[in-house]
């Protein structure tokens, strides 16, 4: 169900994975879940572990520091992703899921260089009053997404859904 009313608190994430196999190789929404070492998407949600609409996400996680915020005037999400690290970030993606339901992203997964840094949008749809956004880096080798929630873009089909 998704969460409403007001938040006071939020605990956002950034899931990153390299895909060979390590602790996360499944994905956030593969069949490997998320190791045990959080709780689902929903249970977050549905907890109030969201972020209101007045702040700003500013986490590094593994190396990809993403930094969100919601504009309401355009009803959009703008910020950036940025490899912190001195090797390439593989397949770097984000996504935003809204109290309400609706996923936003993600975006095109792009391979990011060292201290390169990427320029967010995703537009929000419905009504909403929380927000948990994170990134995804992994370059789906050993598993990554497939069968997750996204299916099988870009792995078999290399983004042809046909």
């Amino acid at each position: 169900m998704p969460a409403s009313g007001q938040f006071d608190g939020w605990v956002p994430h950034t899931e990153v994975g390299s895909g060979e196999g390590g602790t996360e190789s499944g994905g956030e929404h593969g069949a490997g879940g998320e190791s045990g070492s959080e709780g689902s998407r929903d249970s977050e949600e549905a907890s109030g572990n969201l972020l209101t609409l007045d702040q700003s996400f500013d986490e590094v996680r593994l190396g990809a520091r993403l930094i969100m915020a919601y504009q309401p005037a355009d009803n959009t999400f703008v910020g950036t992703v940025e490899n912190t690290t001195n090797g390439i970030l593989n397949q770097v993606r984000v996504e935003i899921h809204l109290s309400n339901g609706v996923e936003l992203g993600p975006t095109t997964p792009v391979d990011m260089a060292p201290g390169q840094v990427i320029d967010v949008v995703l537009p929000a749809s419905g009504q909403f009053d929380g927000w948990v956004p994170h990134a995804e880096v992994g370059s789906g080798e050993a598993g990554g997404e497939s069968g997750g929630e996204h299916g099988s873009r870009g792995e078999h089909g290399s983004g042809d859904r046909g």
